[in-house]
């Protein structure tokens, strides 16, 4: 008889796990709180408007590709991949970039700004790619157990890379603020300031720059969409509207949970929810992680978040647009180290409707607007309200439109509701940052030092923050199930 896994969430990372260990024959179900699947990366459908409530970046196709291979599968088995060109435009006080689909177009807007740029991006690009080789097919293929896993023959020949920040390196080649600006922001799907970050991490520059901005047509809810047609034909059992109470420990072994008031035998749970709130599901003396390790912990922002239907098609907009018109360090110093909200925000703004039709009706547009600001802040509505002027006012400004009576409807989203929705610690958006303590091994385990066949997965662990990490972590912890279950 097969062993039965019970999965604890069903965002990216879970289903990912799910789909593995149902196809090395394991019994899986999978328990998600809300009335569907997804976790963070759910939809929100409002006549007609369709929004992703969270991610929506696509990057990384390569391990996109991978995930669909490793089930004799491909991408398009399951959703229609487009490049965006331009990728992103980033909007500053006086002058904005464009960001091409090919390097080739990306050097000729930066010679464009600051002379002989063209050719240190082509040399900072080529030592970007090769960590983004070294990173994808050797570091993040570790379940971090061990610091050894992170000493290879690559990793110690740029062993320098791991002390110096990508800040002091874009800095060393890179002069024009809008250039260094344009480098920097891929870390931020890290979760943690450029000054902070490894430069060996500029492997994020080639996601970028490199493999492209890309988008599935009717929005990253259709990957969603995907992991669960994959699950189900693998024979995962999905429930939805199941909120897990409790995690069974019997001498010193999960034997189950309890969810919606009834226990759910298991040889096996794996948590894909958020790690503190999955330990605070055991008894006190199962717990690896005290309050005060969390507490201590450098974690990615949160969000305060906005769906907007408009009645008009938008004018000077791409369908991902950043807004760094402010002080990118003074909003950077008020996310993680001095957490208050913003003076002067810089801002996100995607209108997936400029590439897809089908995300809205016809001749309107949906517009997603995202500040980042720093987890456990005081969220109000009074607050809500008051940044909702600032961005639409600067919005307006920097597009040259009025906007604001074109507004049908819209909602937001902010720490309470990531609390309230996906019990996240602090209300944070994206996890724990990827600083140099808080990579790899560092990071909270996958498997249990305190309950045997306890696991976890997401972006509180390894491999880290975003959407093709969470795939990865999926992978990476059911093989460790497997290893200790077959």
């Amino acid at each position: 008889m097969s062993k039965k896994v019970v999965v604890i969430g069903s965002g990216f990372s879970s289903l990912s796990a799910a789909c593995y260990l149902a196809k090395k024959g394991f019994d899986v179900s999978v328990y998600e709180k809300n009335s569907t699947v997804g976790g963070r990366a759910r939809q929100l459908v409002i006549d007609g408007f369709t929004f992703d409530m969270g991610p929506s970046w696509y990057w990384m196709p390569d391990i996109f590709e991978k995930f669909f291979n490793d089930f004799n599968k491909k991408a398009s088995d399951y959703y229609e991949l487009k490049k965006l060109d331009p990728a992103y435009k980033i909007f500053f006080a006086d002058n904005t970039i464009s960001i091409g689909d090919t390097l080739e177009k990306i050097s000729v807007e930066f010679e464009r700004i600051e002379t002989g740029s063209a050719d240190h991006l082509m040399r900072f690009m080529a030592k970007a790619q090769k960590n983004y080789e070294i990173a994808i097919n050797k570091v993040v293929l570790k379940p971090g157990i061990s610091p050894f896993e992170l000493i290879t023959k690559d990793t110690i020949v740029n062993v320098d890379q791991f002390f110096k920040s990508i800040s002091s390196e874009v800095r060393r080649k890179f002069k024009n603020p809008m250039l260094i600006s344009a480098l920097e922001f891929p870390v931020l799907f890290l979760g943690a300031k450029p000054s902070n970050t490894p430069s060996f991490y500029n492997f994020m520059n080639y996601a970028d720059f490199g493999l492209g901005t890309w988008h599935p047509k009717g929005g990253m809810y259709e990957i969603i969409k995907a992991l669960q047609s994959l699950a189900e034909e693998l024979g995962v059992s999905i429930y939805t509207d199941h909120s897990v109470e409790k995690i069974n420990v019997e001498n010193g072994k999960t034997v189950g949970i309890v969810t919606n008031g009834k226990t759910v035998a298991a040889d096996v749970v794996l948590s894909g929810a958020d790690y503190h709130h999955s330990e605070t599901l055991l008894d006190k003396e199962y717990r690896q992680y005290s309050e005060s390790y969390w507490q201590k912990k450098t974690f990615a922002p949160s969000s305060l978040l906005f769906y907007i239907g408009f009645d008009k098609k938008l004018r000077n907009v791409n369908h991902h647009n950043l807004f760094f018109d402010t002080d990118f360090d003074a909003h950077a110093k008020e996310i993680y180290d001095n957490p208050q909200w913003p003076s002067d925000p810089l801002f996100y703004a995607n209108f997936p409707s400029v590439t897809d039709k089908s995300m809205a009706p016809a001749n309107c547009e949906t517009g997603f607007f995202l500040v980042p600001i720093a987890p456990g802040l005081d969220d109000t509505p009074e607050l809500r309200k008051q940044y909702f002027d600032i961005v639409m006012k600067r919005f307006e400004e920097k597009t040259n439109q009025k906007v604001g009576n074109h507004i049908l409807f819209k909602q937001s989203f902010c720490v309470n509701d990531f609390v309230e929705e996906y019990n996240a610690y602090k209300g944070n958006a994206y996890g724990l940052a990827n600083t140099l303590d808080q990579t790899a091994f560092l990071r909270p385990k996958l498997k249990s030092k305190k309950v045997k066949n306890l696991y976890f997965t997401g972006q509180l662990t390894v491999p880290g923050p975003g959407v093709p990490p969470a795939l990865i972590s999926g992978k990476l912890v059911s093989e460790l199930i497997a290893k200790n279950n077959l």
